[in-house]
């Protein structure tokens, strides 16, 4: 699979606990982006963070927190990208999804040995 040079980074942030279809939001993402080919996606577990309600939700052993961040990030061409918003939307409750260009420089799979 080639990526553009000029090619769209989807971040999507959302908690740790947020559910779709009985399983983790996240993993629910992750999966449909694979379904549709994307290029891939990496989620990221966050050690600290608040989002529109202000309510922090931390690692800190007094606050253990068991909704702690949740980003994941997808690269792809602007085309895959906006045909896979619909779907995204429809499995979020709420969260923030962010849109940015950017640049590609290597996309490949490693040497075998």
């Amino acid at each position: 699979m080639q990526l553009p040079t000029e090619s769209v980074l989807l971040r999507i942030f959302i908690g740790e606990s947020d559910r779709y279809d009985g399983k983790p939001l996240h993993e629910a993402i992750v999966l449909a982006a694979r379904e549709r080919h994307l290029a891939g996606a990496t989620v990221l577990r966050g050690g600290m963070g608040f989002g529109p309600s202000s309510r922090i939700h931390t690692t800190k052993i007094l606050r253990l927190s068991t909704d702690l961040p949740i980003v994941i990030e997808i690269v792809d061409s602007e085309e895959k990208i906006n045909g896979f918003l619909p779907e995204l939307d429809r499995m979020m409750g709420g969260g923030l999804v962010t849109l940015e260009k950017v640049k590609v420089l290597h996309y490949r799979t490693p040497p075998t040995a």
